[in-house]
């Protein structure tokens, strides 16, 4: 009777240890300020780049000019009014998507849908607001992030990726191909890549590149559009980095999705993360998406 019962003893701590407090509050605090900013810049800024949805790389721009990268318009054919995209000269047929949608019968020419826009009816004042307030409030909040990060040793600590760490880039890269996740307290190479890029290099060349493009900071920082290459080259970049930061979006979600949604959400939501029991693995392994 002693036996069994310390052999439940000994299995319910096993149990318990793999319970650990992941993620701190102020971690949980900055990632959901970072995806509600984000979320509402990305579809006010959707609404802006309506206002004129073409792209261009150099300081000038216009009918003179033969630099233009991504256009999204609609056109009258024989067949009625189409939407179309155009991307480094490649022509592709976009109606329903972009260019030319809507309701049927109420279809409008417009760049990118109602739906994905913020307002949904073209109000560029309301987005230019809407958009510049979010935009503060991500910088204020990476910058302080970045300052607690550096002082505390999370970066250092968490983020960094060491020698030991690009060792294991390959077999990483092969278990996320297999869909194999370890659930451990660090972070995985492929992670530690991911959010630093995101973190260190993305979000500082939004912000940045949205500076370029606002005119009243030309006479605070009149070089930053010639470091840049032109304001409708930053405007470029920026339209670019959107795109990356969704893309980073959608392959974080399939890989919460794959590694065990409820305890990926239970850890960035209350802390709590559940982990593989030792006997899973015989040597520190890389934590989940």
């Amino acid at each position: 009777m002693d036996s069994a019962a310390t052999s439940q003893t000994t299995e319910a701590d096993t149990k318990d240890a793999t319970l650990i407090y992941r993620q701190s509050r102020w971690t949980r605090l900055t990632h959901w300020i970072w995806a509600f900013s984000l979320f509402f810049m990305l579809l006010s800024g959707l609404q802006i780049f309506n206002a004129r949805p073409q792209l261009y790389v150099g300081k000038e721009s216009g009918f003179a000019y033969n630099n233009t990268v991504l256009e999204i318009g609609a056109e009258n054919t024989d067949n009625g009014p189409r939407g179309f995209t155009k991307l480094f000269g490649h022509r592709f047929d976009t109606t329903g998507v972009l260019g030319w949608s809507g309701p049927r019968g109420r279809e409008t020419p417009r760049a990118f849908p109602a739906w994905a826009t913020i307002p949904s009816y073209y109000d560029l004042g309301t987005a230019r607001v809407v958009h510049f307030f979010f935009a503060w409030v991500l910088s204020t909040t990476l910058l302080v992030w970045l300052i607690a990060g550096l002082i505390n040793g999370h970066i250092r600590r968490d983020l960094a990726p060491h020698v030991e760490d690009l060792r294991k880039l390959p077999r990483d890269i092969v278990d996320h191909a297999k869909l194999k996740f370890h659930h451990t307290r660090e972070y995985n190479t492929l992670q530690k890549m991911a959010y630093g890029g995101v973190l260190f290099v993305l979000l500082p060349l939004m912000i940045i590149t949205g500076l370029a493009m606002s005119p009243s900071m030309n006479s605070v920082l009149p070089w930053l559009n010639e470091v840049l290459g032109g304001r409708q080259t930053a405007r470029t970049i920026h339209f670019t980095v959107m795109v990356l930061l969704v893309l980073f979006f959608v392959i974080h979600m399939l890989m919460i999705v794959a590694a065990g949604p409820i305890n990926e959400l239970r850890s960035i939501i209350t802390g709590w993360y559940r982990t593989d029991p030792p006997a899973k693995h015989d040597e520190p392994a890389e934590r989940s998406a």
